[in-house]
């Protein structure tokens, strides 16, 4: 099949959508990926792009074809606006002129869900199938991120999304709980699939590369949070239990990321004294990222009090999963429920920063063997729910079935 994927991020930019497009090229598929400038999350296009420089990429064998946008830069009002529009203009302009025809189009949909015209405009065009992958529900994810005050502007998302939905083939969720939100929307239930994320390779097999040693990491107790450091995490409770914790010294926070909450999170770790508890050590490549796995005693998964959130597996759990690494979670809804239906971790609802620091005690205080249990019980279950092996091939079936 000739596959074109609609995606605004792709690499170097780090999305599960990556590792979905070399798989499908592996099994024999032609894959196109139809993608802007990369500059997420830091709002500055990468070293080596601007706005009108390098327009094709060659991504493990995938045609990457990448249109101009506007950056990000610190992803508020105005400018996040402009990102969004701008890949929409350029990318329906594109398809236009581009004069190919693919079978299929899958749009990667995280926000923003707008990112799903040019491959319905391509299946207007040339009679394709359009599949969307719903990562972020629309508008429910903006309104929990405190974007939108408008009830007007509330209403033309509601009315935009809407219309996404029912020109899609398809519509694929990577949580269930997604699922009544869409049927709401006047999705009949037969067009709406189950289809959750996994973990790339490196992490279910636990590829490591010790060539990373030079980067240091404390011997003590590490809780160990992997991802971008924005609103959605809920950095003001993470801190905030970390200062309660500030009394037992052999207890480290280690952030390995990046995103607009950082330059906050640095003033607050230096107001509130906590440069021995909390260790920030800045954005490295997905690759590198099992080095930093093993290095952990716990991971740290965290979402905000928000009714949306509840309703998210954070493709970050499946990760922490793969790698077999016990999770202490403070977070709502279906996430929480794997972590305790699997047994692979410590749990407190959203919010709960108490509950939180006393969670991170109560690991600390476990025995490193039952912790390693705790992280095995997280491996079967990915295993069991989540192995990639089977998403993707249940995804080309959806494909063909058309």
């Amino acid at each position: 099949m000739k596959i074109l994927i609609s995606s605004q991020y792709f690499w170097p930019e780090t999305f599960r959508i990556n590792d979905l497009a070399e798989e499908l090229q592996k099994k024999g598929h032609e894959v196109t990926v139809l993608t802007g400038k990369p500059n997420y999350p830091q709002g500055r296009f990468y070293k080596g792009y601007s706005f009108f420089k390098h327009n094709k990429d060659n991504y493990k064998g995938i045609s990457v074809l990448r249109v101009p946008l506007f950056p990000r830069f610190n992803g508020k009002g105005l400018y996040l606006v402009l990102n969004y529009v701008s890949f929409v203009f350029f990318s329906c302009i594109y398809i236009l002129f581009h004069r190919k025809k693919y079978d299929v189009s899958l749009t990667f949909a995280t926000s923003p869900i707008t990112q799903a015209y040019p491959a319905l405009l391509h299946k207007k065009i040339y009679k394709s199938k359009a599949y969307l992958w719903v990562q972020d529900l629309w508008p429910e994810s903006v309104v929990a991120a405190g974007k939108i005050k408008s009830n007007v502007l509330l209403e033309i998302l509601n009315k935009i999304v809407k219309d996404i939905y029912k020109k899609s083939n398809k519509v694929l969720v990577q949580s269930k709980a997604f699922i009544p939100a869409i049927l709401e929307k006047g999705i009949k239930k037969e067009n709406i699939i189950y289809l959750p994320n996994w973990a790339e390779d490196l992490f279910t097999l636990n590829i490591v590369n010790n060539n990373d040693d030079q980067i240091e990491i404390p011997n003590d107790f590490v809780v160990m949070f992997a991802g971008n450091i924005g609103e959605s995490q809920d950095f003001e409770s993470i801190i905030n239990a970390a200062e309660l914790t500030k009394k037992y010294i052999n207890i480290k926070w280690v952030i390995v990321g990046d995103g607009r909450k950082k330059t906050w999170l640095e003033n607050e770790i230096k107001k509130r004294q906590l440069d021995n508890s909390i260790i920030l050590l800045g954005k490295h490549p997905v690759e590198r990222m099992p080095y930093f796995f093993q290095k952990a005693d716990v991971m740290l998964l965290s979402l905000k009090n928000e009714e949306i959130f509840s309703k998210t597996i954070p493709s970050k759990l499946q990760s922490y999963m793969a790698f077999g690494k016990p999770v202490v979670a403070m977070i709502n809804g279906i996430g929480k429920k794997i972590i305790d239906d699997s047994g692979c971790g410590f749990t407190t609802n959203a919010g709960n920063y108490v509950g939180l620091a006393e969670n991170i005690i109560k690991a600390y205080n476990t025995p490193h063997e039952i912790l390693e249990k705790m992280g095995s019980k997280g491996k079967l279950y990915y295993h069991k729910e989540f192995e990639k092996k089977i998403i993707i091939d249940r995804l080309i079936k959806i494909f063909e079935q058309i």
